[in-house]
């Protein structure tokens, strides 16, 4: 920690920021994120798709909290924390299933799927101040959703989820205008592993396009021989095959924005693709010019982009489109969830498609996953030596902060060094 009481020496008049790199190995930062970050913000719960009858159900950790993301019988979802009112065991179980129902195996105590109290065997030995109307399951202080992505938060005086999100709506609509209907779905199959790292590293190798050439070879070789063009352009400061840019969001939000060269379902061809795709994804193009127009057309099929919504959710449009959580388990490893998300219309081809790219970049066999978990717990490692070797140097493009921001620099990590620095340390955030 600086002098001053930050965790970052952010001096823009020099062009220097500096960050402490306490914050990825004390475990008394983790207690403080855990009440200062995951207890204020918005978490990222699930997807109305998961949910596709009455009394489907899914049981996760979200920010540390078991919960159960249910439909009740009426249709409508709910989050409640997955913990018996009685003497706090575990209520569900199971991972994801259908049930009216829910029954704590310990005591007996029957929960219905909207949260409420169903049944507490024996309660004639209870004295008539007990009222079980009031014993349903407990639920998150807020719990909202925009185009079908669910979030909660726990502090009761938090802003609107809207509010919250603020601009980061202009690219999950982006990612949701990819459906005809308006309406995507997370594709059947969950990938979770873990990381020996801090899973702040994980927000930063998300958006950091510094990294791909070097790190990324292997796949960046396999493209150029499918046919793809990765040589950068001749121009100062760039990396990528294709400029692109870092854009704040405001609020800690951050993306990518970038003019795409690696392909994507909908609808850029690639010759990885295959001749044999040409047709359909010329339909598919077609059908977005039609019902967007030949400008938005254009910004959904041939512009990617890696969305990071404050602290922890990054949607990854490109290729394919992946959703991804991570969540602190120690203060040097994360658990990592990924799902891939798609339009509920698509064809058996053009999600075959969807899936190839997801598998073989995202997965975690794929290109990408191992490169980047490998290079994140080389960073873990390397961090034993913080109290000799203080600061991590996150000064590339600050002379530049004013301008455009290249998405190989590091400006969009700066913004979330800020916004995290603000709320630690309680400046107004």
């Amino acid at each position: 920690m600086s002098a001053n009481g930050s965790y970052v020496i952010d001096d823009k008049e020099k062009g220097i920021f500096l960050l402490d790199r306490a914050v990825h190995v004390s475990g008394e930062i983790l207690r403080d994120e855990m009440e200062k970050i995951f207890s204020k913000c918005w978490i990222y719960v699930g997807h109305s798709s998961e949910l596709k009858k009455n009394g489907d159900f899914v049981t996760r950790k979200v920010a540390g909290r078991p919960i159960i993301f249910a439909r009740d019988q009426k249709g409508e979802i709910g989050c409640h924390f997955n913990t018996c009112r009685h003497r706090g065991a575990t209520v569900c179980l199971e991972r994801t299933g259908n049930a009216r129902r829910f029954m704590c195996v310990y005591h007996g105590w029957i929960y219905n799927n909207d949260g409420s109290m169903a049944r507490v065997p024996g309660d004639d030995a209870y004295t008539p101040a007990f009222d079980q109307t009031s014993l349903g399951l407990k639920k998150p202080a807020k719990f909202d959703n925009y185009r079908d992505f669910w979030f909660m938060n726990l502090d009761p005086g938090a802003v609107s989820l809207r509010d919250y999100l603020g601009r980061t709506t202009d690219y999950i609509d982006l990612v949701v205008d990819q459906s005809p209907s308006g309406k995507m779905e997370i594709l059947p199959g969950t990938q979770e592993y873990d990381v020996a790292a801090n899973w702040k590293l994980m927000v930063e190798n998300s958006v950091d396009d510094y990294h791909l050439p070097s790190t990324h070879s292997t796949w960046l070789n396999f493209m150029k021989n499918s046919g793809v063009k990765v040589e950068p352009p001749k121009e100062a400061g760039l990396v990528l095959p294709t400029k692109g840019y870092a854009i704040d969001l405001g609020n800690g939000h951050f993306t990518t924005d970038n003019v795409n060269f690696r392909g994507r379902p909908v609808a850029k061809w690639i010759p990885l693709y295959g001749d044999e795709a040409k047709p359909e994804m010329d339909a598919i193009r077609a059908e977005l010019v039609e019902r967007l127009g030949p400008e938005r057309a254009t910004r959904v099929a041939d512009t990617n982009r890696n969305l990071v919504i404050f602290p922890n959710l990054v949607i990854n449009d490109g290729s394919s489109v992946t959703v991804r959580t991570f969540f602190p388990d120690g203060v040097d490893k994360m658990h990592v969830t990924a799902w891939a998300l798609g339009p509920v219309e698509e064809s058996e081809s053009a999600r075959a498609r969807r899936l190839d790219a997801f598998l073989t970049f995202y997965g975690p066999g794929g290109f990408a996953t191992p490169d980047d978990v490998e290079a994140l717990e080389m960073v873990q490692k390397g961090l034993a030596n913080w109290q000799d070797d203080r600061w991590s140097e996150m000064s590339r493009g600050m002379g530049h902060e004013d301008g455009e921001q290249l998405n190989s620099d590091e400006f969009h990590l700066r913004l979330f060094w800020r916004k995290w620095n603000k709320l630690m340390t309680g400046e107004a955030a």
